[in-house]
């Protein structure tokens, strides 16, 4: 079959499945792209021959950002449990290296997504052409070999020859739940328009299974005498629990064990929020029932977690000296961790199979009682941020954070999906979202990207139609990437946007004043003539007016009753809306009573900064290094 390579590739992609549990689905659900000189003619010609020719058979969608792209394709194959992702197909130079990021976002987070960047001629006839990088060490280096750190597979192709094999390694990868995160197959701009006679046998059907690797049975074995001989044993349920379809196998774990759970932000929803076994978020940002009995807790069960330092307050959340790790992961980096117990495994078949080795055990009831207490008295102080005593308690009577989160979670319907990324409102998400549907709540902490979340959110739109999506995000995030609220626009794609503006960057904002560096540039203000700085008027900007110039419904509020009115409004309507709410950044949410590692000046004239350094260094004598060998 006589095609471009833009054209194979095309084709090629589009008769990708992926099978799990019986269940197959096409593997890319589409592709988003922006052209530029570098893929408008290769890529760009194949994808508008194939919409002609095959409608449906790739599906393509014009994008604004680059980055932005990533994330809704990220975003899409979360929801998806990995089963299916996006390409992402972009022009040579700074089109390509735009991706980057979001490369790493996906690659940390480990989730699948196909990055297609074009390259510089092959040939290099022409060299050196516009956006080309010249290195005097190396004549085959191009801005694209940034993306070799940053994914999972890395390929080029230089010769049509090349494209089967770069292709069915890249799938591999994409379909391995060890190994998936992003993978980069660029093309050079003259190898995507090369005709080359393919075997028709590349343009087959075919089917990659995801594999869901068992157990071996000595070391689940081990496990569970370790969990059975434990007193004060605590899950750490991750992202993992959801990806393997687990979470039913983990509520008959800890429903048979009494065995209760903590959650990482990927791995929120595994448990409903008031199940009898939940405490909630763990860590930095976590609740202070779950942290409590982390505390204390004399056995660690990681479940599909990566254990990263907002999940363990930087190594400082777990503090019994004889702590012991039994991790349960389908990648033998994160099985290893803490020097734990490694099982290397499928997070649902190590948990069926470890609920029927403890058949019979349970954790005294005093423990239990314990942890419930804690637990009930966490959703009590959640409770009263949500419908606090005396309304807009903020300055001027704004709404608080945890108001504007209270009323949206009130609001939302169970399986309705927040969507978050980076700012303070992760934190706080991560402790006061009460989470009821395993899908409902959608936080990129791994890379904690500011700018992911109204792309994230279009993403998730695209895998759930049937559920309301709200974007939760801040003015700085929102200042990042609003462009893609045209890509929604244009798409008509529903999600509704809850921009909360506090006039700077809260988050950080906070921590510089805990670090001593008193809110230094966190504060959208003028610079002042006077004094040189920005300490002036705080900047006039408009962000409703901007969110509304994309042609979408932009709703202003200011009271707990116009926001709820809005939301009501906002779920009642058919297309994208923006609610735009102001609030008091200074007053925060209840504290997670844990620790994370920032560190402060050693030495500074500032006496703010003194003062931080002494608040810091009694944490860090805290923090362990969990190097003690299972037993």
């Amino acid at each position: 079959m006589n095609l471009t390579v833009a054209q194979a590739m095309v084709k090629f992609l589009s008769v990708q499945y992926s099978e799990s549990d019986g269940v197959e689905q096409k593997l890319f659900a589409g592709c988003f792209g922006i052209f530029g000189h570098g893929n408008v003619a290769g890529f760009g010609q194949a994808l508008l021959q194939a919409e002609l020719e095959e409608p449906g058979a790739l599906p393509y969608v014009l994008g604004r950002n680059e980055q932005a792209m990533v994330h809704s394709a990220v975003a899409y194959a979360r929801m998806k449990d990995r089963r299916q992702t996006w390409v992402v197909s972009t022009s040579v130079g700074p089109g390509a290296t735009n991706m980057v990021t979001g490369a790493a976002l996906a690659t940390i987070n480990r989730l699948p997504v196909l990055l297609v960047p074009a390259d510089t001629f092959a040939d290099r006839a022409a060299s050196p052409l516009l956006q080309e990088l010249e290195q005097p060490s190396a004549g085959d280096l191009t801005v694209n070999d940034c993306f070799r750190p940053v994914s999972r597979y890395f390929d080029r192709v230089w010769r049509p020859e090349q494209l089967p094999a770069a292709l069915l390694s890249a799938v591999r990868v994409l379909t391995d739940p060890a190994e998936t995160g992003a993978v980069t197959v660029c093309l050079p701009q003259d190898v995507q328009a090369q005709a080359h006679d393919w075997p028709v046998e590349l343009f087959e059907r075919r089917v990659w299974h995801i594999a869901r690797p068992l157990p071996e049975r000595s070391v689940l074995a081990r496990a569970a005498d370790i969990i059975r001989d434990a007193e004060r044993p605590l899950v750490v349920a991750g992202g993992g629990v959801h990806y393997s379809g687990a979470v039913d196998a983990l509520a008959a774990f800890c429903e048979a064990t009494g065995i209760p759970v903590g959650q990482s932000q990927a791995g929120k929803g595994t448990l409903r929020y008031d199940h009898p076994q939940c405490l909630g978020a763990i860590g930095s940002t976590g609740t202070t029932a779950a942290n409590a009995v982390a505390a204390e807790a004399d056995v660690v069960i990681g479940i599909g977690t990566r254990y990263s330092d907002f999940t363990t307050a930087s190594r400082t959340v777990f503090r019994d000296p004889d702590v012991q790790f039994v991790n349960v992961n389908v990648a033998g980096l994160d099985a290893v961790k803490h020097a734990g117990l490694g099982v290397v495994a499928d997070a649902r078949e190590a948990l069926e199979s470890l609920t029927g080795l403890l058949d019979g055990h349970r954790v005294d009831d005093a423990y239990r009682d314990r942890y419930t207490a804690l637990d009930a008295a966490w959703d009590a102080q959640v409770q009263s941020v949500y419908l606090p005593a005396t309304p807009n308690a903020g300055a001027d009577g704004k709404l608080t954070q945890a108001e504007v989160i209270g009323l949206v979670n009130e609001l939302s319907d169970p399986r309705d999906v927040v969507v978050c990324a980076a700012g303070s409102m992760p934190g706080d998400l991560h402790k006061l979202w009460r989470t009821r549907d395993p899908k409902g709540y959608h936080v990129e902490y791994g890379y904690s990207t500011m700018g992911y979340e109204v792309a994230g959110g279009i993403g998730v739109r695209l895998a759930c139609p049937d559920r309301d999506v709200f974007v939760m995000v801040g003015d700085g995030s929102y200042l990042m990437m609003a462009t893609e609220l045209a890509t929604a626009v244009q798409e008509g794609v529903k999600i509704i946007a809850v921009l909360v503006q506090n006039h700077g960057y809260a988050s950080i904002g906070s921590l510089s004043e805990s670090l001593g560096s008193q809110r230094f540039g966190t504060r959208y203000r003028y610079r002042n003539p006077a004094s040189g700085r920005l300490d002036g008027d705080v900047l006039p900007v408009d962000l409703a007016a901007n969110a509304a110039s994309f042609g979408l419904e932009v709703i202003r509020t200011s009271t707990a009753a116009e926001l709820a009115d809005a939301v009501k409004a906002a779920k009642a309507s058919a297309g994208a809306c923006v609610i735009h709410v102001e609030t008091d950044p200074l007053v925060s949410a209840p504290d997670s009573e844990a620790w994370w590692d920032v560190p402060v000046s050693a030495t500074s004239t500032l006496d703010s900064t003194q003062r931080a350094r002494q608040v810091y260094e009694p944490h860090k004598a805290t923090q362990r290094p969990f190097l003690r060998p299972t037993r």
